[in-house]
């Protein structure tokens, strides 16, 4: 079984990626918010960072045995995905964009001001990207700046990963 990660800061177009990926390969598609509510891995809520407190240890554990025990491809979407080891994880996707577009799509979401900045500066210092070629991942980067995840995942793109 294959395993695609697509992880990012949030706002960079990660779920709109996975789940086109998903659908065009006719892979099994994991939201990994979902499956924190689901199965309680968040230990409360912090106010002031606005966002679910997650054990990112607790969720590698689920996750990897959720991988280890599916009987179908996944594309697995969460800015907390390139945690995972690199075992278990056929292909890693950085979701990026620019910042003037980063910020229009967190004040749609009505993201407060702190939360925009500590995102803003995520993307400028390239968080995601660097911690997932910290664990050795295979990384594609897919700059979603001003397009559709239909636009970015056309057919050549599609039958390249396919042979991944």
């Amino acid at each position: 079984m294959k395993t695609i990660i697509v992880s990012g800061t949030p706002g960079t177009g990660k779920t709109e990626i996975a789940k086109e990926l998903a659908k065009k390969l006719k892979y099994k598609y994991i939201d990994v918010n979902k499956i924190i509510k689901e199965n309680s891995l968040s230990d409360g809520y912090d106010k002031k960072k606005e966002c679910e407190i997650v054990d990112v240890k607790k969720l590698s554990k689920f996750l990897i045995d959720f991988i280890k025990k599916s009987k179908q491809n996944l594309v697995i979407d969460s800015h907390l995905a390139h945690y995972l080891p690199k075992k278990y994880i056929d292909l890693c996707i950085i979701t990026k964009c620019e910042l003037k577009d980063l910020k229009k799509r967190l004040e749609k979401r009505k993201y407060g001001k702190t939360k925009i900045r500590e995102n803003i500066d995520s993307e400028i210092f390239d968080v995601c990207l660097n911690e997932a070629a910290e664990k050795g991942h295979t990384i594609l980067i897919i700059d979603t700046t001003g397009k559709k995840a239909t636009k970015l995942l056309d057919k050549e793109t599609i039958s390249i990963l396919q042979q991944i």
